[in-house]
């Protein structure tokens, strides 16, 4: 007769046969996977990061310059949020596709007016722009983390403009 005996948690089952008890090593695979189990089962959610997924949703601080025609345009600095699929952009009721680098000195399009943008991330020195520093307007709502998170310069929270 064979029963299948549990025996730690980092092994694996056990075969007994006859009386005769036979240790099987556990596999890297196996007392890993064991190990994240344990680990997972003992972890408070509360403290855990957000998922990269769930972060994109919420929104990200961003760069949002208008081209229109021109080398330089209208920019600001705010938060931008993604669809599911992270393919397209929103801010400020406006829908941005990607260009896919097909655009001139832009990256994404305007869905509903064609208009050409340049977005990208905020850069910790402020020079945002394609072409360097120039004064940029920042949104209200985002303004204490650009200044705290960001550009790291905690005493300049109060500026609306970088």
């Amino acid at each position: 007769m064979v029963r299948i005996h549990v025996g730690q948690p980092f092994l694996q089952p056990t075969l007994i046969q006859a009386g005769v008890f036979i240790p099987k090593k556990p596999t890297r695979k196996a007392a890993a996977l064991a190990m994240t189990v344990a680990h997972l089962s003992h972890r408070d959610v509360s403290g855990q990061k957000p998922t990269a997924k769930a972060e994109a949703q919420a929104g990200r601080i961003m760069y949002i310059e208008q081209k229109a025609g021109d080398l330089q345009g209208a920019a600001r600095i705010g938060r931008v949020t993604f669809s599911k699929t992270g393919r397209t952009l929103y801010y400020a009721g406006k829908k941005f596709q990607s260009l896919k680098g097909a655009g001139f000195k832009s990256n994404y399009c305007d869905v509903d007016t064609g208009d050409d943008y340049w977005i990208s991330g905020p850069k910790r020195n402020g020079c945002d722009g394609l072409y360097g520093y120039s004064p940029v307007e920042i949104d209200e709502d985002v303004r204490e983390e650009y200044w705290r998170e960001i550009r790291r310069q905690p005493q300049r929270v109060h500026e609306r403009v970088s």
